[in-house]
Order: structure tokens, then sequence, then C-alpha cells
């Protein structure tokens, strides 16, 4: 039988896999707290969280500010790299490092559908995956 704690380091680690230039990809709830992480010996995966959820919060704010409507993520760009942070629901985010080699679309892509099922995994409400 899997738990949901397997089932989210599996899906975090897909994500790390799947898209070519990903280092680094953080599960944590929107207060900084780490869920999860699949990291490399760079990143401390507490202080990636922290830093995560702080981006995401300044951007939140500014999109409430601005009349914008929801944050869906957000990018910033580096001299070596990127590090990206996505909603996931209201309660978590997904963070990333990645290197210069990213293809930004592609992450989009994959964060997005990893984003519904981490939303599912981390709904304590939520049966569990069929076959759990």
């Amino acid at each position: 039988m899997t738990t949901r704690n397997a089932q989210l380091v599996t899906e975090v680690r897909a994500l790390r896999e799947k898209v070519v230039g990903v280092t680094d990809v953080v599960v944590a709830s929107v207060d900084g707290l780490l869920i999860t992480a699949e990291t490399d010996d760079v990143a401390d995966p507490e202080s990636l969280a922290a830093l995560t959820a702080a981006t995401l919060s300044i951007a939140r704010r500014a999109g409430s500010m601005t009349s914008k409507g929801l944050l869906h993520h957000t990018v910033s760009r580096f001299t070596d790299g990127y590090l990206i942070a996505h909603t996931v629901g209201e309660m978590a985010l997904i963070g990333v490092l990645a290197d210069a080699g990213l293809d930004v679309g592609r992450l989009h892509d994959e964060t997005q559908a990893s984003a519904q099922r981490l939303t599912a995994l981390l709904d304590p409400a939520a049966p569990p995956a069929p076959g759990n």
C-alpha cells in the first residue's frame, strides 16, 4: 500500500525527471513549511520552500493591488537559471529551480498537471488514489 507521502515524493520526482533543466523541486505550504522535496546538494529544501512562499506572497499581493485576478505562477529568471513558483490550490505551492536551458513552456504544462494531482494528494478529505 502506497502512502500519500510516498505519492507526494513520486510526483515531485517525476516532475523533476520529466523536464530537462529542472534541478530542484519543493512542495510547501503557502507559509513556507516544507512538505516534500527532490533537490540536489546545492539548495537547502527548507530555505527554498520559504523563499518560494515569500515570492508567491509578494506576487499575490501585487495581483490583488492591481486587480489582475488569482495568481497561477511566477517566473524569476537569473543569469544562470530560474526560480519558478506555482500555486497548488490555495494552501500549497511548488517551487522549481532550474538551469538556464529550461524549457519554461514545457515546465508550465507539466507543473499544471502535477499541481492538480498534488492538490488531490494534499486534501485530507480526498479519498486515496485507486489501488492504494
